[in-house]
């Protein structure tokens, strides 16, 4: 029973990487290529300057959020009945995903996991091999003593096939400027106009976008890897994306939104990134108080014969 325990909540944290990945936080790759230049209207270069088409304007904003390396993010997610979850901490990207997070279960199925845990808040560390989820108290005298789970990229791929190679390459390349290249990417790149974001003037974008469309233009997945993707989408009830973004006048994002339908309901994230260049630190867990998920796997699959 304990070891179903620990399974349990174990996928339950592998489940909300896989939607912060699939849904909102998407592949790296150029993107930029797949944009149509037309667009209803034209974009303000950093700093008021020169006017610029949508799609000029976002590849400056692409790049400058790139460059910056690092930010301080605070963001809201919500999948139908399955999740409600608020993160707050710094990332940074310059030299792989490193970074962390506090992250809160607020309603839903996963925040009744967690509670069976002991709590609805775990820290989350990212670094360029792995990632790392502390559990609560309770967690902790199932499994060993041990607070840590980690989730090796490389070994998701033989957990949860395609899948599991598409949430590696998105917990690889989670960062802001992704979220531009989703826009540029979907070939339906508009000006909304220009708008206020916490004190701060910006400009508005917003577009559409095929979400199974995406995963072949801005993975690095095999043809064959894409397909099952694919079918994993199209089971989970994912066709379009609609991404909106608020760029200020550094060129920098300062926020965005994500929203689309899956089986399990509609699905939406709100972003907000700020302190460009932040000094970012993520330390690996002490060994002693970790446990590899892998091996919580099939520690479950001895147990049950499965």
């Amino acid at each position: 029973m304990k070891r179903a325990t620990v399974r349990r909540a174990g996928l339950s944290i592998v489940a909300m990487t896989l939607f912060a990945g699939v849904t909102a936080c998407s592949s790296g790759g150029s993107g930029a290529s797949g944009g149509s230049s037309g667009s209803g209207g034209s974009g303000k270069g950093g700093g008021g300057g020169p006017l610029l088409s949508p799609i000029a304007a976002l590849r400056s904003a692409e790049k400058s959020t790139d460059g910056a390396e690092s930010a301080k993010v605070e963001s809201t997610t919500t999948m139908g009945s399955v999740m409600s979850m608020t993160a707050d901490g710094a990332l940074g990207w310059g030299d792989g995903l490193t970074g962390t997070l506090t992250i809160t279960y607020t309603g839903g199925a996963m925040a009744d996991t967690m509670r069976q845990m002991g709590t609805t808040s775990m820290e989350a560390r990212y670094l360029p091999d792995a990632y790392y989820a502390r559990m609560g108290d309770t967690f902790a005298t199932q499994a060993g003593g041990r607070h840590w789970i980690k989730y090796a990229y490389d070994a998701l791929e033989s957990l949860a096939g395609s899948s599991g190679a598409y949430l590696k390459d998105q917990m690889q390349n989670t960062t802001p400027n992704q979220s531009v290249k989703l826009l540029l990417a979907s070939g339906d790149v508009r000006e909304v106009g220009e708008e206020k974001v916490r004190g701060q003037r910006t400009t508005h974008y917003s577009g559409t976008l095929d979400v199974a469309d995406l995963a072949e233009q801005n993975s690095s997945l095999t043809r064959s890897q894409r397909d099952d993707l694919k079918k994993t989408l199209e089971q989970a009830g994912v066709t379009t994306e609609t991404i909106d973004i608020w760029v200020n006048d550094r060129d920098l994002l300062v926020k965005k939104t994500e929203k689309g339908e899956t089986t399990t309901g509609a699905y939406s994230q709100t972003a907000y990134y700020s302190d460009y260049g932040t000094e970012v630190s993520a330390e690996v867990p002490p060994a002693s108080d970790t446990a590899d998920f892998t091996e919580l796997v099939k520690q479950q699959g001895a147990g049950t014969g499965s």
